[in-house]
């Protein structure tokens, strides 16, 4: 075709769509391709439907708690259809509110795989259902799917993973889960509050990591109350259908599910796009970026899970935002220190920055304080025998604030105040200054700090 776009984008996840309407909003030429759906994993396979499930297992906890806060409710029951069927809505909903930004941002949208043909000179020719794409600038956000090791046994058609798992029809009397992460807990909760028989096999010996340790501890401790089993320390060997074969202390073991979730990390999709044909680098890791989200070839940029720094929704946003910005002349980088992390399980968990074992691993010299969620007086008046904690991490010479991480009550809605503070690299005398609305529960982050 004879158009020349100022921008083409491969992805329409958080990193492509986001860019995508940035770059429309200053007056750029958009295309942007993606080859299911827009929104990426995130809107349809992760983020977004997980926590509209995770949404229904709370209200079903508000209502079998309720007599806590004098509220009887009899006769409560689970439509799991109906909660499924609820998050489809909820996904495509969503979708087109995205289709409605890019018609908004005048972005061409092309729903079909794209292959980078070729560059010459500034313009690079993209290649997408048997039509060329022409543009002078190339955003790559590819994303990243379910990794898949190899596994003696493992059929794809005996296994679920964080894709398939959303399709179920019908609630499934057991669930065994490969994987102790992020997806592998937040399945866990939701299976488990829906009464699925849940077991969980995790190689490392704690779930969660990233999270801080102790946090991650107590998480599960919470979980084993509910009824979820743990097998930590343990490597699956074998899979014989649906029974999964496992080593732990030394001693074979086999365990069956009515469904086997593999949730054990993420694979980067660097390869069938054509990076090689245009001699952008990369490894198996992620695409090679600048702080500003170039690659080693002049005009092509990356964002989001294929860069490898940080797969997440709300970083793939922030890297997007950040290469357009760059293409524009803007000022712009991105620091990954103040990159919050959530787990969206019951209790919630959020953090950002150092931990205090990074810290640690780091050299540092830090000072640690933590106070348990109870000297917020909202949280006691909304949690019932509900318990937590907050943990501030700060440097011994400057007091400077290195990280903050909590969990219990809604930490994933008040963990942006706690990103801003280590962003702007504030000390604990700043923080001391900051006036935070009373009663709430985000209070805990100030009691926390003014220990020190």
């Amino acid at each position: 075709m004879d158009k020349i776009y100022d921008l083409a984008i491969i992805g329409g996840g958080p990193a492509g769509y986001v860019a995508a309407e940035r770059a429309g909003a200053k007056g750029l030429s958009v295309v942007i391709f993606d080859m299911r759906s827009l929104g990426g994993v995130c809107l349809n396979e992760g983020c977004i439907p997980t926590k509209t499930l995770l949404n229904s297992a709370k209200v079903l906890e508000y209502a079998e708690e309720a007599g806590k806060y004098g509220i009887h409710v009899e006769n409560i029951s689970i439509d799991f259809k109906k909660i499924m069927l609820r998050k489809d809505k909820v996904v495509r909903k969503l979708v087109a509110g995205i289709g409605a930004k890019m018609k908004h941002a005048k972005a061409d949208v092309v729903m079909a795989k794209a292959t980078i043909k070729e560059k010459r000179g500034e313009v690079i020719t993209i290649e997408a259902d048997g039509q060329d794409y022409q543009a002078n600038r190339l955003l790559v956000c590819a994303g990243s799917e379910a990794a898949v090791p190899p596994i003696p046994g493992l059929d794809a058609s005996q296994i679920l993973t964080n894709r398939e798992i959303l399709q179920l029809k019908e609630k499934p009397e057991s669930l065994v889960i490969i994987g102790g992460g992020v997806i592998g807990t937040e399945f866990a909760d939701f299976f488990n509050a829906m009464g699925t028989k849940v077991t969980v096999i995790e190689m490392l010996p704690e779930i969660l990591t990233g999270v801080d340790e102790e946090i991650a501890a107590f998480v599960r401790k919470e979980f084993v109350k509910k009824g979820i089993e743990f097998h930590l320390k343990a490597r699956v060997t074998k899979l014989n259908g649906k029974e999964v074969v496992f080593e732990k202390d030394g001693q074979e073991m086999k365990i069956t599910g009515d469904q086997v979730l593999l949730s054990v990390g993420r694979k980067i999709n660097v390869a069938g796009i054509g990076l090689e044909n245009i001699g952008v680098e990369f490894t198996p890791k992620g695409v090679k970026i600048d702080q500003n989200c170039r690659t080693n070839v002049p005009n092509v940029y990356a964002a989001g899970d294929i860069t490898g720094f940080s797969l997440l929704a709300h970083t793939a946003s922030r890297e997007g935002e950040v290469a357009v910005n760059h293409m524009l002349g803007r000022k712009d980088m991105m620091r990954y220190d103040a990159i919050p992390g959530v787990v969206y399980t019951h209790p919630e968990i959020a953090g950002v920055g150092l931990t205090e074992s990074a810290a640690k691993e780091k050299g540092i010299e830090v000072e640690v304080k933590q106070l348990p969620m109870a000297y917020a007086g909202r949280f006691v008046a909304e949690n019932e025998g509900k318990d937590g904690f907050c943990k501030v991490i700060v440097g011994k010479k400057y007091r400077e604030i290195l990280g903050i991480h909590m969990v219990g009550g809604a930490c994933s809605e008040m963990i942006w105040g706690a990103c801003a503070i280590i962003e702007a690299q504030l000390r604990v005398q700043d923080v001391e200054e900051i006036v935070f609305p009373h009663p709430t529960v985000s209070e805990i982050i100030k009691e926390t700090i003014f220990q020190f």
